[in-house]
């Protein structure tokens, strides 16, 4: 037998074992499905702190959600600017305060409240509300308000968000 072959045969069970371990260490694929979506009532959790608006407590709640895996949207009356700093503002500057992207944003129309925009989207996305609001004077037209699991209540404790979500959902 040709001695050739025994001086090859560990660089090909070297190569083999390598092969083999980078295939056990590539990242997993993207999932197949869609992040679960979300919507934040913006006007409501900014308030959750008591010392007036703060949108470092609407960013907290969204990365919190984002971290969890899923999919934040946040929604906000037009006055959202002046409670802020006196001046309007738009998706885009609020995008950039909250770290998030424009279309994650959406700011109702002067005049119209956001209740009635934030109902609807979450009713076309079949997505839970974060917020402490009730919506008593909608449950008429969004009766799934009442349904459990579809408005997330929470507080904000120890500069953190403390979220009460249904079963199987995480805590934040």
């Amino acid at each position: 037998m040709d001695s050739s072959w025994l001086l090859l045969a560990p660089v090909v069970l070297l190569a083999v074992l390598l092969l083999a371990r980078a295939a056990f260490r590539r990242k997993p694929t993207r999932r197949s499905t869609p992040a679960p979506r979300i919507l934040i009532d913006g006007s409501n959790v900014m308030h959750w702190a008591g010392d007036g608006a703060d949108l470092a407590v609407v960013r907290s709640v969204a990365w919190a959600l984002t971290d969890h895996g899923y999919e934040v949207g946040v929604i906000f009356d037009a006055n959202v600017g002046y409670k802020i700093t006196d001046r309007y503002m738009n998706e885009a500057t609020l995008a950039g305060v909250l770290g998030l992207k424009d279309e994650q944003i959406m700011v109702s129309p002067k005049g119209q409240p956001a209740d009635g925009f934030l109902l609807q989207a979450a009713r076309d996305m079949d997505a839970p509300v974060v917020t402490n609001d009730r919506f008593r004077d909608w449950q008429d037209d969004f009766p799934e308000c009442a349904a459990p699991g579809r408005l997330i209540h929470g507080t904000w404790h120890d500069g953190a968000p403390q979220l009460r979500m249904s079963k199987g959902k995480p805590q934040t």
